[in-house]
């Protein structure tokens, strides 16, 4: 009699509660001979808020074949795994540092009095996919504020302690710390009964422009009831060993590079064990200076460095340690083995800034790069500095990458124009 090993028999059989990855001979039989990617797609995105210099990054040609730069030079072992963007902004969007707050949501005049900013590119995904995993996005911050902005358009809590985001990704909790944290879920659950129950009684006695509202609300509510049950269902689950130990977190703020490093080797271990799908990371400027051998004047300072040659050459050392921490992310992610390919082929990774001139506080032209995610990547896409394309354009492309069915978001309409989808 022939028996059919699924992964469930497999951890059963052994007699463990160890969360295995991803494997081929788990997979249903034909799934990638149909072409699907047997591994889950993901998105990670990351902004450094005092900008990147222009001329160490932007190629001056175009196309799979343009000139290196400096900065471009760092990462030259994933040229092509890369797209770099020139050219492009969001529309309407001002304020100098303020629009790092609309980094992933393309939100109109963030400086302004009346601001209102929208959902951003993370949490709109999430809305669609969050509860595939425990974790439904994480928010990652050097210091600070963060890039994720819910529907309400309020900006929501970034985690900046590496130890503590390990332990909400791989250590378990006592049974009673579990039980408490389903027992308020459970909570928040029987307040989303009550308010649906209130909401159907409503619904009896109003006009029909009221009801069609009231029918959206009914809707958002019952998903967000939906999220909260499969948060329980994950509270109950194992969580997944692995072989790392606890990271101990860099109390100097203006260590910014060893921070970042700290929070990508997070990234790296969260995409692997699939806790999440979905990460952002903001990267503060400060105005000090950092502990790197060379630089003396605050980072602030260096940014608006007036063409002045040792703040450009100070700038140039910050900027590269930066990027460097970044390629180290790259690798382990094109290291990392999974059915169909890399972690690298199956994410993609934005890497820009909010400003695109940070000397003027400038948000044009601003320098966006983009790896992995299984792009046919074409090298340099150079578009009209005068008349920037929407980066919310890539942005669609992004979302189309992990399957999800929309063909605008933001102030991008369709896809970025250059970039296919391999």
């Amino acid at each position: 009699m022939k028996t059919t090993v699924t992964r469930r028999h497999f951890l059963r059989a052994a007699g463990i509660t160890l969360a295995l990855p991803m494997l081929e001979r788990f997979l249903p039989r034909g799934y990638a001979a149909a072409g699907a990617s047997p591994s889950p797609r993901r998105m990670v995105c990351m902004s450094t808020t005092l900008g990147i210099y222009a001329d160490n990054l932007f190629p001056k040609t175009a196309g799979k074949d343009f000139e290196s730069t400096p900065y471009l030079d760092i990462v030259k072992d994933f040229r092509s795994d890369m797209t770099i963007f020139s050219g492009v902004s969001h529309p309407e969007v001002d304020g100098g540092h303020a629009s790092e707050v609309a980094f992933l949501t393309g939100a109109p005049h963030p400086g302004g009095s009346s601001f209102r900013n929208t959902i951003s590119l993370d949490q709109f995904a999430a809305e669609k996919i969050g509860s595939e995993t425990r974790i439904a996005s994480l928010i990652l911050s050097s210091s600070g504020g963060s890039l994720s902005v819910n529907r309400a358009g309020v900006q929501l809590p970034p985690d900046n302690k590496p130890s503590v985001v390990f332990k909400r990704l791989f250590l378990e909790g006592t049974a009673t710390e579990v039980n408490q944290q389903v027992s308020r879920l459970k909570d928040g659950q029987s307040i989303m009964d009550l308010v649906l129950d209130q909401t159907k009684r409503l619904q009896r006695k109003v006009g029909s422009d009221d009801r069609e509202r009231l029918d959206q609300y009914f809707t958002s509510v019952r998903e967000v009831e939906q999220r909260m049950v499969k948060a329980e269902e994950w509270t109950k689950k194992p969580k997944p060993h692995v072989d790392a130990k606890p990271p101990e977190d860099i109390a100097d703020a203006k260590d910014i590079i060893g921070r970042t490093r700290l929070l990508f080797d997070l990234v790296h271990l969260a995409l692997q064990t699939d806790s999440t799908r979905l990460v952002t990371c903001l990267l503060m400027g400060h105005n000090s200076v950092p502990p790197i051998n060379g630089v003396t004047i605050d980072w602030h300072n260096l940014s608006h460095h007036g063409k002045d040659p040792e703040k450009l050459d100070q700038l140039k050392i910050i900027e590269t340690a930066q990027i460097m921490a970044l390629r180290d992310l790259m690798t382990k992610l094109k290291a990392t083995a999974e059915p169909g390919g890399t972690l690298l082929d199956h994410t993609s990774v934005l890497y820009g800034s909010n400003l695109g001139n940070a000397a003027s506080h400038d948000t044009r032209n601003m320098p966006i790069m983009l790896f992995g995610g299984g792009f046919k990547h074409a090298g340099h896409l150079a578009f009209d500095k005068q008349n920037n394309a929407p980066v919310a354009q890539i942005y669609v492309s992004m979302l189309q990458r992990m399957g999800i069915e929309t063909d605008q978001f933001s102030s991008g309409k369709g896809r970025i124009k250059g970039l296919e989808l391999a």
